[in-house]
């Protein structure tokens, strides 16, 4: 200690004992004393910490005070940071403090701008970010729909981009735009490489009618490279695929939106409520790495221990560059050639391993770390992925933790260059690597941050990422700026332990393993790409509310080898129970309110050795319990209480499949109905988490009241899912308080019916009323764009009002009612209001539609439209088919659902007529139903016709719902308003 006094690093203040030596920091703290009395800054406490376990064997621990860490760099750890087995270094919040690592500068000094309502402010000349923070949340860019920008559609795409003489509005507003304004375009396309992606492209240049889109994006998206032997599908989008929205141009600016001029060094903002900018905080990131710990497979870093801090407002621009973000599967995505990751299997080949795409870039990241602990954190408000781990990582720790408001995945384990670092069958491919020996640069190259630093590393099983752990976390509200992410993505590892975290609200799937990596393999052609996956386990994890934007997951989504083989005496034959016992083991998991997907337990392309046992799957949007498409096979699945089929394959039978013993349970199952201990079991435990368990209360399943017999008395009880709950946790029925309330666990409880009560009205965790918009007039036409929304409401409960997910605004309500002003372009819009109270919970939404100015003569509407809402359909794009800007909604399934409310006199719906389609129902406004027939008389197939319309209506508000009757399928392209 004498020794580090001497060199000025650590002062006699530091509080040292036997076991720990303690270290200060505050976000205003200076000088080098780090005492708890004169604390430093967070980067000298960083070099005092280092400075302070150099020799020591005790634990260190650096203590952060409250406030926010506006970090000038990002904080990087590295071997020499480590602590020892037993002793960590230790990075913690003080008792009480909730400390925040931020990459954001705060924005200051604004000056009104034009048009009205919209400020702007000088930032760096540097300034680069494709998120902006405002109070603590993400605001959206600047952005519009082609319908609310007036285009007529139909541009013809090319391989460079489109052709807009079609379009004369689309044309005039691009060509306003200066070279550099045009540059920072974006369009957002999802479901353009299929229903489970969104890809995003910039705009390079305009000339005459031509619309030049950025390259390599374009091709990535449009043309992508043909593979052989698939087993499943990497659709390119059809180049004359409209957007569906246009997004970062300044003209764009409406309410709740920003954009940053970056040639022009200004920030514009459009507050809500007319509100000053000066009076709000305003956070600007700037750095897309927070924390950074690296190290070596020979050296590598150990031994951390991060407790208690908030990891914020950071961003991730790489989607801004040319390459765009060309979405393939899970946020991966290509920044390459069109062949990127096809290896061998395309021509020309790409690059190897098979599944070599780009991994979205993480705020937080480990490689080469073993023994780090991450636990009771927040990740929130982050522009990238959460958390990554790779590169030989081992024996880590992710507990407690909460994720959310996360741009992509809030967890990505692996990297997609590391299958194989070791063969896993050499007994029977010898010559796997032998053909690709190249794998050691390219692990180098593209899992760790800095391939230089580990130039001497030998790869071998030691890059090998094993033996972590990622437990009782809480993921929710993620994938906000990229949907297609998934909650946790496990890339290449072995025993792997993913238990008891709660994931829900989620844009896609919640767990997935193996990612694109089966999509060369089936039960005919099983190893074609290997990996070293085994002795993985996904169990009592619970997964609800998922699939709510893409399509085409599943609640826990599989493709590849999960488990390498294990062969019989003769060393040939696959010994089965061997092999199993090394294969992926999902256990105990419970997933339910599945958006629309073909399985909630879904092996896909080229899955294999794969053990389902004692999982529970209902209320899942007619999807499947398990299975896939393509899968290889090897599969186990017993013990489970499943609402719906187990073990339907399409596109290739699977092998070796064994189903059986499970118990079958309702749809919407009671608390009569299913297995308590499951439920008690799945999810977070939430206990001794500290601040990091701040999950507001939300109910998201009630199921129909059933009778329950009790000495003599007969009780009506409903079983209600969601998340937040604890002991003592509040129910109510239309207002009537439960008598009785039972919490299982964090994501369930049963609840007793008052008598004379029923299920119409249920509130969890408090009584909230209800909003009710009252201006604009429902169904008004002619509003200025200006205008104000009032309700009902209770003192301090927050309201608040969106259109298509924007905030238009957000009020406290005072005494027994609440306005506030708002202001949207022309056009029909949808107000949707929601009302909360002081421990987050929400009342039930309320929606009110409109039309602002004029409404126009005629509005033709995509199926994509995000104000159709569907029940059981699926979307498909670039059947070649002329569908109405190459997509379609279709359904198998009768009984399934389209509903649209708008304001107009007349209304015609768009479809196909064939010999697969058959009758479905059209009921306006409640009345009474019209069979229509969708078969046609001569037997030819049209795309985008009218199949029916209903004209002459009252002007004013009307809701259409279309329902498929019979026939194989029912398509939907569309619909076209009218007001005359």
């Amino acid at each position: 200690m004498t020794a580090l006094l001497a060199t000025g690093l650590v002062s006699a203040d530091v509080a040292v004992a036997d076991s720990v030596a303690s270290v200060y920091a505050a976000p205003d703290g200076t000088g080098t004393r780090c005492s708890s009395g004169a604390p430093c800054s967070i980067t000298t406490a960083q070099q005092t910490a280092r400075h302070a376990r150099a020799g020591r064997t005790d634990t260190v621990q650096v203590i952060l005070g409250g406030g926010t860490y506006h970090l000038a760099a990002p904080l990087e750890f590295g071997a020499a940071d480590s602590g020892s087995p037993g002793h960590p270094v230790v990075w913690t919040a003080a008792r009480g403090a909730h400390p925040i690592l931020s990459g954001a500068s705060r924005v200051r000094n604004w000056t009104t701008s034009s048009p009205s309502g919209v400020w702007s402010a000088s930032v760096p000349a540097a300034s680069a970010s494709r998120q902006l923070y405002v109070d603590g949340a993400e605001v959206p860019v600047a952005q519009a729909t082609p319908s609310q920008l007036h285009f007529a559609g139909g541009w013809k795409g090319s391989t460079t981009g489109y052709d807009l003489k079609g379009d004369p509005a689309g044309l005039a507003f691009f060509s306003a735009m200066t070279p550099a304004q045009l540059r920072q375009v974006e369009f957002d396309y999802p479901g353009g490489n299929g229903q489970w992606t969104d890809s995003k492209c910039r705009v390079q240049s305009l000339s005459g009618t031509s619309l030049t889109m950025n390259e390599p994006c374009w091709k990535n998206v449009t043309g992508r490279a043909e593979y052989s032997q698939a087993s499943g599908t990497l659709p390119a989008m059809s180049p004359s695929q409209m957007p569906t929205s246009i997004q970062n141009a300044r003209s764009l600016l409406h309410p709740g939106q920003w954009f940053l001029d970056q040639s022009g060094h200004t920030l514009y903002l459009a507050p809500l409520n007319a509100a000053k900018p000066d009076s709000l905080d305003v956070e600007l990131p700037h750095l897309e790495t927070l924390v950074q710990g690296t190290g070596s497979l020979a050296r590598p870093v150990h031994d951390l221990t991060f407790t208690g801090l908030t990891f914020s407002y950071a961003t991730w621009n790489a989607p801004s560059e040319p390459a765009g973000f060309a979405d393939v599967q899970s946020n991966l995505h290509m920044t390459g050639a069109n062949n990127q990751g096809m290896c061998s299997f395309s021509n020309p080949a790409g690059s190897c391993p098979w599944g070599l795409l780009t991994e979205p870039h993480a705020n937080v990241s480990f490689t080469a770390a073993d023994h780090i602990t991450l636990t009771g954190n927040r990740f929130a408000e982050l522009g990238g992925a959460g958390l990554r781990i790779a590169y030989g990582s081992s024996h880590n720790l992710v507990q407690g933790n909460e994720f959310t408001d996360i741009a992509s995945t809030s967890i990505l384990l692996g990297c997609t260059a590391d299958p194989t670092p070791v063969n896993p069958d050499p007994a029977h491919f010898p010559d796997y690597l032998t053909k690709n020996p190249d794998t050691p640069k390219t692990i180098k190259d593209n899992c760790t941050p800095d391939p230089s630093a580990v130039a001497g590393d030998t790869i071998g099983t030691n890059e090998i990422a094993t033996g972590n752990t990622i437990s009782d976390n809480v993921i929710h509200h993620i994938g906000t700026d990229y949907p297609s992410a998934s909650g946790i993505t496990l890339l290449y590892t072995r025993h792997t332990l993913v238990t008891q975290n709660e994931l829900y609200d989620l844009p896609y799937t919640g767990i997935t393993a193996g990612v694109i990596q089966g999509h060369v393999n089936s039960a005919d052609h099983p190893s074609n790409s290997l990996n070293i996956n085994a002795d993985n386990t996904i169990s009592d994890n619970l997964i609800h509310d998922y699939l709510k934007v893409l399509g085409d997951g599943g609640g826990v989504y599989m493709e590849g080898h999960q488990g390498a083989y294990h062969y019989k005496a003769d060393g040939k034959t696959i010994d089965f129970d061997a092999t199993m016992a090394h294969g992926l083991q999902v256990i105990g998991n419970v997933t339910y309110n599945q958006g629309p997907g073909f399985a909630s337990f879904y092996d896909d392309a080229g899955s294999e050795w794969i053990h389902y046992v004692g999982n529970v799957q209902f209320h899942n949007n007619g999807a499947n319990a398990q299975g896939g498409c393509a899968a290889t096979g090897h599969f186990l699945v017993e013990g489970n209480y499943f609402s719906a089929p187990a073990g339907q394959y399409i596109c290739a039978d699977a092998v070796d499949s064994h189903v059986g013993s499970n118990t079958a349970i309702p749809n919407s199952p009671g608390p009569n109905d299913i297995q308590l201990t499951a439920l008690r079991n799945a999810g977070a435990n939430t206990s001794g988490r500290g601040f990091a368990d701040t999950t507001d209360i939300e109910a998201d399943y009630v199921s129909p009241p059933q009778a329950t017999f009790s000495n003599g008395t007969t009780t009506m009880r409903v079983l209600i899912g969601g998340a937040g709950f604890v002991p003592g946790t509040p129910v109510y029925f239309s207002g009537h308080a439960a008598p009785k309330v039972q919490v299982l666990s964090p994501g369930f409880l049963i609840a007793s019916l008052p008598p004379g009560a029923d299920t119409s009205q249920v509130s969890v965790g408090g009584l909230v009323a209800a909003p009710k918009i009252s201006a604009p007039a429902t169904g008004e036409t002619g509003v200025t764009n200006t205008f104000t929304v009032r309700g009902s409401g209770v003192t301090g409960d927050t309201v608040t009002v969106t259109d298509g997910g924007a905030p238009l605004c957000r009020v406290t309500v005072t005494g027994s009612a609440w306005s506030c002003t708002a202001t949207e372009p022309d056009g029909q819009h949808t107000l949707v209001a929601v009302q909360s109270n002081s421990r987050g919970v929400a009342s039930p939404p309320v929606t009110t539609v409109f039309v602002v100015g004029k409404a126009p003569a005629t509005v033709r509407l995509n199926d994509s439209d995000p104000t159709v809402q569907y029940s059981g359909f699926s979307y498909q794009t670039g059947r070649g088919l002329d569908d109405y800007q190459d997509d379609i909604h279709y359904a198998s399934d009768n009984s399934s659902t389209i509903t649209y409310t708008f304001v107009g006199t007349g209304i015609k719906v768009y479809g196909e007529q064939s010999s697969d389609e058959g009758h479905f129902s059209a009921v306006l406004d409640a009345g009474t139903p019209t069979s229509v027939d969708t078969v046609p008389s001569d037997g030819q197939r049209r795309s985008n016709v009218v199949v029916w319309s209903k004209t002459g209506l009252p002007a004013g508000l009307h809701t259409l719902v279309l329902t498929k009757v019979d026939g194989t399928y029912m398509t939907f392209d569309g619909l076209e308003v009218d007001n005359n």
